[in-house]
């Protein structure tokens, strides 16, 4: 791991590629427009990046529908096309500082998350999927003597992805894993606040093995390009997370369009429950802090909403204060940084927003609340809590996505999962409890894609996730992940 002077002095010295990259080489967009990508820790332009619309989209498509038909990678045997995702694993290790730095001067995140989690996460996902590629079986139907009936597996064909800024890699990884894993050829659209690392993977692919056109990046903004895609007849699925805004409208796209197979893992005002048994309060406040604060709070699963057994509310609200002031912006190229920037001055002006509008409604500001740092340049924000939060308000019932904590209070089962569920979203669920009796009852109770007992989103590649209500459908990771990329085909055939 480099020190910080070093990791500046080699994001100094970067050449970063900013180009589409289409049919197996990097060009520009065909409009010839840029658009500037930003560091958001300090305001200063890193790069150039190809600003791509529906022309660009236009020629990704056409690459990846003409490499799918000629079935250059979807007719591989299983094990060549394992050895090429393996491969692509191999080479985004080997380039794990390029790639960490690319993430974090990106959108701010900590090196030392990028570095050790985020990068080595992304490459696990390839990794896996690939191994799964020839550990995966079609069925046999159980039917009468003079019948075989096959229930197989195909790729849905062209698939178009649009990934959000917060993980840029890891949350592309978990689309593209799968999809390349069933034989599918891709149209990669990255957040616009974050595109660097895309770019960058699909170099990496192609040096592993994976033909021209199964794997194409095109970057760019939502209402261009992102609708170029969303709209187009020839893409047979679309994979998406980010806002919920968003994901209602691609499904609005795909009905006017070819009733594209949609996919959406959207929002969340996650609930994280803990009862006055918990096993360790210590433990507990410690998570709750790490579940709201990493990664700057910009996560969909972010344990936003607290709530707290009325009888130990003022004891646990001074251990999670407590642990939420080792959560301090810094700069994020620095290793000791825990807590980096804000995507943009944007982003940051919407959060200190949401402060405000908690302290008019009633709530307490009992952490944070302000800017920090670079003030004029960098988008940094305190660790925020409010306490005295009622479940009505804009602050508990709307996603912030930044680094601000709701504790609400209650006293019973009951009051706790009403609260809970109401609201709109259904993403994650936490719960702490020493009753096995209580922990099992109430997880199925919460309307949640995930629940945790006694942690709080913790996880590894063998199981799914994803969201109930309005935090969208599909699941990413695990095995099931690949429903999303596959159509099943049932074959009849009659033995005479």
């Amino acid at each position: 791991m480099k020190t910080h002077s070093q990791w500046q002095e080699y994001c100094d010295n970067l050449k970063i590629e900013g180009r589409a990259y289409i049919n197996g080489q990097y060009q520009a967009a065909q409009s010839r427009q840029w658009f500037d990508c930003i560091n958001p820790a300090n305001g200063e332009k890193i790069a150039d990046i190809a600003e791509c619309d529906k022309a660009d989209a236009e020629l990704a498509v056409n690459a990846a529908r003409d490499s799918f038909e000629a079935g250059s990678w979807r007719d591989l045997p299983p094990k060549v096309r394992k050895q090429v995702l393996i491969k692509l694993a191999d080479l985004m290790e080997a380039n794990r500082d390029e790639l960490a730095a690319l993430e974090t001067l990106d959108m701010g995140k900590p090196i030392g998350e990028s570095f050790n989690v985020d990068i080595p996460g992304s490459a696990e996902v390839i990794r896996w999927h690939g191994e799964a590629i020839d550990k995966t079986y079609d069925e046999v139907a159980p039917t009468e003597a003079n019948v075989l009936a096959t229930i197989t597996r195909e790729p849905i064909g062209v698939v178009a992805a649009i990934t959000p800024w917060n993980f840029p890699l890891w949350l592309a990884c978990w689309k593209l894993g799968p999809a390349l894993a069933a034989g599918n050829s891709v149209v990669l659209k990255p957040s616009e606040k974050s595109s660097l690392t895309a770019i960058k993977l699909a170099e990496l692919a192609t040096r592993a093995g994976l033909p021209d056109g199964v794997l194409n990046v095109v970057p760019g903004f939502g209402h261009t390009v992102g609708k170029a895609l969303a709209v187009h007849m020839q893409v047979d699925c679309l994979a998406f997370t980010g806002s919920t805004r968003t994901a209602r409208q691609l499904l609005v796209y795909a009905g006017e369009s070819n009733m594209k197979r949609v996919w959406l893992e959207a929002g969340g005002k996650n609930p994280n429950i803990v009862f006055a048994d918990c096993p360790d309060l210590d433990k507990a406040a410690r998570s709750a802090a790490s579940g709201c604060f990493y990664n700057q709070g910009e996560v969909c699963v972010a344990g936003t909403r607290l709530l707290v057994e009325r009888s130990i509310h003022d004891e646990f609200v001074k251990k999670v204060i407590e642990a939420s002031r080792r959560f301090k912006p810094g700069d994020p190229l620095d290793p000791q940084t825990n807590m980096g920037a804000l995507v943009d001055k944007q982003h940051q002006g919407s959060v200190l927003e949401y402060v405000r509008l908690g302290s008019e409604a009633g709530a307490e500001l009992a952490l944070g609340g302000k800017a920090a740092l670079d003030a004029d340049n960098g988008a940094f924000v305190e660790p925020t809590i409010f306490i005295g939060v009622d479940n009505q308000m804009r602050i508990a019932r709307e996603e912030i996505f930044g680094p601000v904590m709701s504790i609400i209070p209650f006293d019973s089962e009951d009051e706790a999962i009403n609260i809970a569920n109401d609201t709109d979203y259904g993403l994650g669920a936490a719960l702490w409890t020493s009753n096995l009796s209580r922990a099992h009852k109430l997880s199925r109770r919460l309307r949640a894609g995930s629940v945790w007992i006694n942690n709080y989103n913790d996880g590894d590649m063998t199981v799914p996730f994803g969201g109930f209500k309005q935090s969208g459908n599909g699941r990413d990771k695990s095995l099931h992940a690949l429903d999303k990329y596959t159509e099943l085909k049932t074959t009849w055939i009659e033995l005479d």
